[in-house]
């Protein structure tokens, strides 16, 4: 279906058959997979920054998530089951650094054991098969965790994700694809019978538009015009790493049992693909939606966020617990503290600096944070709104997903 617009836009005037803004994960996967099931298909991957993965994508845990966490049928759950899979074999093909490490999540507080029991029915509601440990097993495959009890989840890994998307980007090239980057989109105008995407250097024309724009999704959805109700509050997640004679201290993922009355996972421990472990991320406001610094503030962004009406309500929403991500922020000992629950051995001159991650997350205007994936279509466009993690490991089957959209509407 992809090669009857091919044939439709060439015997037009328009230099390209798709345009796609992003070079994240996302973008690179849709863009790989365009280029596969259209080719000879003129395809255009324009990103604003020198490279591919330079936010989102580059900024995170590296964790190949297996479906914990998801409402059971949700877009989230669906994809993160298939991305999980496909990414393994992505990696295994493409000798991509990534291992199957397996994630532990311990509850370490008698309240936290019924928290536990849902997780993991939720575990097998998505089809994985976790292995619930006493506190002795666990003991047992992690010396140095203690917990009043765990569960174990096989299919979770830890992959390089900016290495993926290193391999989509050549293969892409490499298929007839070109890429375009510092080139940042200033205003896209949408026709009848074309879409024109302008940056600062040169105006593109093409037949169909897939933006993947990630921090930036609002903003690019808006330049085209469309009438959203959502915005892009940035969550700035702050990381540290243990110093390099503690690389051994462990070789599964440990989580904490999440606090279901926010959106994030909690303070976790993560042995990363180059041999160190990371120790976070805690979520506090961001200013600046690529404020990675110790000092992130973007007048523009903040101005933006703060008069949206729905940042005050979800900022109402969640203030006590706001708070005390801040205070984490300020002092190593309290960032400390919670990972001493599970992990009592540590010290804070065990916690050396580690770069932070931004988190896009779409926020409504009556402050309901959007917690599944976004899409919205015009005639010629897709916008991803919103890919909240697992979005990286989500990446392949959501580009999967956008790839039948234009199929399916040019068979209607």
């Amino acid at each position: 279906m992809l090669n009857e617009l091919k044939q439709q836009t060439l015997a037009g005037s328009l230099k390209y058959d798709f345009i796609i803004i992003g070079a994240g994960i996302v973008g690179l996967s849709t863009a790989w997979q365009l280029a596969q099931q259209s080719r000879g298909s003129r395809i255009l991957l324009l990103e604003k920054e020198p490279g591919p993965a330079r936010h989102q994508t580059g900024h995170n845990s590296g964790v190949i998530h297996a479906g914990v966490y998801y409402e059971p049928g949700s877009m989230k759950a669906r994809f993160c089951r298939e991305g999980s899979q496909a990414t393994y074999q992505f990696c295994n093909e493409n000798r991509v650094r990534c291992r199957k490490t397996g994630k532990l999540l311990v509850a370490t507080e008698p309240d936290e054991l019924p928290g536990m029991k849902q997780l993991f029915e939720r575990c097998l509601e998505n089809g994985l098969q976790p292995r619930m440990l006493g506190e002795g097993e666990l003991q047992d495959l992690e010396p140095t965790i203690t917990g009043l009890g765990a569960f174990l989840v096989e299919e979770s890994g830890i992959v390089d994700f900016p290495g993926m998307c290193d391999v989509m980007l050549q293969q892409f090239l490499e298929m007839g694809g070109t890429a375009r980057f510092a080139h940042e989109v200033t205003a896209i105008n949408e026709q009848s019978d074309q879409i024109d995407v302008h940056t600062a250097q040169e105006t593109f024309s093409s037949a169909c538009l897939v933006a993947c724009a990630g921090l930036m999704a609002d903003r690019i959805a808006m330049l085209q015009g469309l009438e959203i109700d959502f915005r892009i509050i940035p969550y700035r997640g702050e990381y540290f790493r243990l110093r390099e004679e503690l690389n051994t201290l462990i070789s599964h993922l440990v989580y904490p049992i999440p606090n279901p009355s926010v959106p994030f996972l909690g303070v976790h421990l993560t042995p990363m693909v180059n041999g160190s472990i990371t120790v976070g991320p805690n979520a506090v406001q961001g200013w600046s939606r690529e404020g990675y610094g110790r000092v992130n503030f973007n007048l523009r962004d903040a101005s933006e966020m703060l008069s949206f009406p729905g940042f005050w309500k979800v900022s109402a929403a969640n203030l006590k617990h706001g708070i005390g991500e801040y205070h984490n922020s300020l002092s190593k000992s309290v960032y400390l503290a919670k990972i001493s629950k599970y992990c009592p051995g540590l010290t804070t001159s065990d916690l050396e600096p580690y770069p932070a991650g931004i988190r896009a997350m779409a926020v409504m205007r009556d402050g309901t944070m959007v917690h599944d994936f976004l899409i919205n279509e015009t005639p010629r466009s897709v916008h991803v709104c919103n890919a909240p993690s697992p979005a990286a490991t989500s990446a392949i089957p959501i580009g999967g997903h956008i790839c039948k959209l234009l199929s399916q509407r040019r068979a209607g």
